[in-house]
């Protein structure tokens, strides 16, 4: 049966309108009750899941994105209850001042209306910007990967539950047929969704950004560098590249290059061996290679191309780079970056300051790692995204990132002349 795309936006224009006049604390509990049936229905999310999974290639660097298990359900639950429990945004007060002539001007926060969202592989995110819309007073319209059709459909059945048993719209979340059909309808959609974020791989973000005709929020892919300078601290710099390698390689805040100072090279074997251990294919380039000979596994040891330089890996693969000084290390980033992470590994405070203030990215790390680059670990509670851009929202997007806001001009009969 062919869908009526015009209705549903129609019904989601609605169900905003409705959402923005809602109070606070009961778009809140439709997120609690949301959580609740996550949990108590586990099983049915996970067999959808499975069917999901078993008609993908099990070597797709996509497959951890989609992937569910008991653990991860509860994760995205506690997640949702955390936004639950956050202030909301929706009417404070930015700023507000008083005129020479007595009126006063108040700067609110105010919902989009109806957000749009296009993803990949990633059903977790079909819970994350449920509870941000909600919490915020938004409606939402989600396009999700064909890949994540059944997980989606499994959690967006659990939603509209969540929605009627609070009795809200169920408009109020949308979830599109994941065919390519709907992204350019949601892509046109003028004049009933406000704003459409993608979130996945460059070639969606780039999709979207070139044939939306509505205003766009990119999530960009991230290829993110961490460099080793010449005052790091040995133990930092191990525990710091392993974690941002290593912990999850699918996800956009993993480390895709190091980058090390060659008064350093001395100290990359050592530097390496925790990525040994979890057989991490190295790309070096001539001076890194050399350091790495006979100190790492030589299956796992190749020369760098030029390519592997700006390439987001998504897998156990890491390029290293060496660098004589930190001006050329920076140089390195600025040619290579995505704008979304990057950090430096230093006891230097010149050297951290100096990098801090001249990387353009998102977010800039010093001794940590990138893998911190996300909403519920900035305090968010979730995130829609990663926005590397610069107009209304960098880094990970919380519940603020989720509205616009209005002036509220108030007097006594003030008029203007001349």
């Amino acid at each position: 049966m062919e869908t009526n795309y015009r209705a549903l936006f129609e019904a989601a224009r609605r169900a905003g309108a409705a959402l923005a006049d809602t109070p606070a604390e009961r778009l809140s509990q439709a997120v609690r009750t949301a959580a609740g049936l996550l949990r108590t229905h586990t099983d049915t999310i996970l067999a959808a899941n499975a069917a999901d999974l078993a008609a993908m290639d099990p070597s797709s660097p996509l497959c951890d994105r989609l992937r569910l298990t008991p653990q991860r359900i509860a994760a995205i639950a506690s997640d949702m209850e955390s936004v639950a429990g956050l202030p909301s945004p929706q009417g404070e007060t930015i700023a507000a001042w008083q005129r020479p002539n007595g009126m006063t001007i108040r700067k609110v926060r105010v919902p989009f209306g109806v957000v749009g969202m296009v993803c990949e592989a990633r059903p977790n995110v079909t819970a994350d910007i449920f509870s941000l819309c909600m919490k915020t007073g938004n409606a939402c319209v989600l396009k999700g990967g064909s890949d994540a059709r059944r997980s989606n459909e499994a959690l967006a059945e659990l939603l509209h539950e969540a929605l009627c048993r609070e009795g809200i719209d169920e408009a109020a979340f949308t979830l599109l047929p994941s065919d390519h059909a709907a992204v350019g309808e949601l892509l046109n959609a003028v004049g009933y969704v406000d704003v459409v974020i993608p979130r996945g791989g460059a070639g969606l973000i780039r999709f979207v950004r070139e044939h939306a005709r509505i205003p766009v929020i990119e999530t960009g892919a991230g290829i993110v560098h961490t460099y080793f300078d010449a005052a790091g601290d040995l133990d930092k710099g191990r525990a710091v590249i392993c974690n941002a390698k290593t912990r999850r390689v699918s996800v956009c805040n993993a480390l895709d290059c190091l980058v090390i100072h060659r008064a350093r090279l001395g100290d990359l074997a050592a530097l390496c061996t925790p990525l040994a251990e979890h057989r991490v294919t190295i790309y070096a380039d001539a001076d890194a290679f050399g350091a790495l000979t006979g100190h790492y596994p030589a299956g796992l040891l190749v020369p760098a191309a030029e390519e592997h330089y700006g390439t987001e890996f998504l897998d156990y693969k890491l390029a290293v780079k060496s660098v004589s000084s930190l001006d050329e290390a920076l140089a390195h980033i600025a040619r290579y970056s995505s704008r979304h992470s990057e950090a430096i590994v230093t006891e230097d405070a010149a050297a951290a300051d100096a990098f801090t203030r001249r990387v353009d990215a998102a977010c800039v790390y010093v001794n940590v790692s990138t893998a911190f680059t996300d909403g519920g670990q900035f305090g968010f509670g979730a995130e829609v995204g990663i926005s590397t851009q610069k107009l209304h929202a960098r880094g990970p997007m919380g519940l603020p990132e989720l509205t616009t806001y209005k002036y509220i001009v108030s007097g006594d009969g003030q008029t203007r002349e001349g």
